[in-house]
């Protein structure tokens, strides 16, 4: 017991994370077992073998932009740059796809990408084409997608949600293709603004063979037809369905990396953050504690919650006390301000459980000498000592250090979805990223094309910082961020008007 807290204490003093990869580790699997997929920068950066192999130099640290602004839709900027040696790669992974949604046979799970030429349709232009007329063909359903995947002890989990995840958010769209589709057919103030919209025949018979108990139907006044009054049914909106639709996409994403680790070798884990858009709406899925934010007229609005130790202290400490066997014997639900040490058994300490957000006394017992469940503050928090994140994707075989206890159970796939209607909003610029060090947002002056690449590259640079005195550092001499770095800045356009 002692060892394993001395370690723990060990690895959280010096930030590391349990199971940090290394170069020939990864590019060889780190095991027997094959890899899924071969380590490699997002697709759309068009980058040769040479150019990820120089990109991955934790001295220079060269940030990465896009060659051609038109490989992603709406001129979305991006940048990215390696870690100052924390791993031997860059463990971050992007993804942006545009994707037709469409009904297939049963067992199917890869969804049909749009050829190049419907795909640059939806860039920005002059033609007066605005994003909703994208949304919908005779073939189904298009939606917009963009995701960052931040890897931990390894790329390997990253690498493949990276792959796959958008497929896993077709099959689950697939399910609700009737309702969307009927909806789609609907004017757009209709379709994103009144709050007491009633559907359609069509839309409303989908909802109900959806929303219905089994065998809850009949014809009035037979046997098997219940009061009315006991089965009004919920009304359920058609957002619901597309956030539901991402949820489950998570928990099969993980369940899948969870299966083939049998036989890929697939490393470590990920957090993710997603941004759908889909019939005039944008939807924001994170798992984990990248950032999504809007910039509207200098406003900084935040799209989405960070999930660490710290902000979901209760959770995490309401699944210890509910299940105290993860916990092995050696940690400690409650939180304490500092260590109890032997000492002070019998005397008072301040403390807190899940059902508190203040602070109270209590006495020290034996049992709460344990090494608590979190431990640090701010980004040196860990649970269990161990990981500094509490939601994302993988990490089933992540265990404490010298023991059998695993932290899985403590960490969520499930992610928080919000949603926004695009046209409402005037004069706005999402923008969508991932690093410790955001910054102020940068002045957007260069040519229309290429400003939000540049915009990424900025930011990507005031969180990076300069190499000073041996050491990354950004304004008033404070260390920059060492960890690896990727931002989108995606700006919203409706008709030939950019918001």
């Amino acid at each position: 017991m002692l060892s394993r807290v001395k370690s723990a204490v060990a690895s959280f003093m010096g930030g590391i994370m349990a199971g940090s990869s290394n170069n020939n580790n990864e590019r060889s699997g780190g095991s027997d077992l094959p890899l899924k997929y071969p380590y490699m920068r997002p697709k759309f950066l068009g980058l040769s073998a040479d150019e990820i192999e120089c990109s991955a130099d934790h001295i220079a640290r060269p940030i990465l932009i896009l060659k051609e602004t038109r490989r992603l839709p709406w001129a979305t900027g991006y940048a990215e740059v390696i870690n100052a040696g924390k791993s031997a790669l860059n463990e971050d992974q992007a993804c942006c796809e545009v994707v037709l949604v469409k009904k297939k046979p049963i067992g199917s799970l890869t969804p049909r990408k749009l050829p190049t030429s419907r795909r640059r349709s939806s860039l920005p232009n002059s033609d007066g084409m605005g994003m909703l007329e994208n949304n919908v063909n005779s073939e189904g359903l298009v939606f917009h997608y963009w995701a960052l995947f931040d890897g931990h002890a390894g790329s390997g989990a990253a690498v493949v949600a990276s792959r796959l995840l958008h497929q896993h958010i077709v099959e689950q769209l697939q399910g609700v293709l009737e309702v969307l589709t009927n909806l789609a057919s609907l004017p757009p103030t209709v379709l994103g603004e009144e709050p007491n919209y009633h559907p359609s025949p069509g839309t409303q018979r989908a909802l109900t063979r959806a929303a219905s108990l089994r065998g809850a139907t009949g014809a009035p006044g037979s046997p098997c037809t219940p009061p009315t009054r006991f089965f009004v049914e919920k009304k359920v909106q058609h957002e619901s369905l597309v956030i539901g639709a991402l949820e489950n996409a998570f928990k099969e994403m993980d369940a899948q990396i969870e299966t083939e680790k049998a036989i890929y070798n697939i490393s470590g884990g990920c957090t993710v953050l997603v941004v759908v858009f889909l019939l005039g709406k944008l939807y924001v899925a994170n798992a984990g504690d990248s950032r999504a934010i809007i910039i509207r007229n200098g406003e900084i609005i935040p799209m989405s919650t960070e999930f660490t130790p710290e902000s979901e202290r209760q959770r995490l400490q309401f699944l210890g006390f509910m299940q105290p066997h993860l916990l092995g014997g050696e940690f400690t639900h409650l939180e304490f301000p500092r260590r109890v040490q032997r000492k002070e058994v019998g005397k008072k300490m301040l403390y807190r459980d899940f059902t508190m957000t203040g602070w109270a006394y209590k006495t020290i017992e034996d049992e709460d000498l344990r090494f608590p469940l979190i431990y640090g503050e701010g980004k040196k928090a860990r649970v269990m000592a161990t990981i500094g994140v509490t939601r994302g994707l993988g990490d089933h075989d992540l265990k404490v250090h010298d023991s059998n206890i695993y932290i899985k159970p403590f960490l969520s796939f499930f992610p928080e979805v919000s949603y926004l209607f695009v046209h409402n909003f005037v004069d706005p610029l999402w923008t969508f990223l991932s690093s410790e060090e955001p910054g102020k947002p940068p002045h957007l002056t260069v040519c229309f094309l290429h400003r939000y690449t540049m915009a990424a590259q900025d930011l990507v640079m005031r969180a990076r910082g300069v190499l000073r005195d041996q050491g990354w550092r950004i304004s008033n001499d404070r260390l920059g961020s060492g960890d690896d770095i990727s931002v989108y800045i995606i700006p919203l356009m409706y008709g030939n008007r950019q918001l």
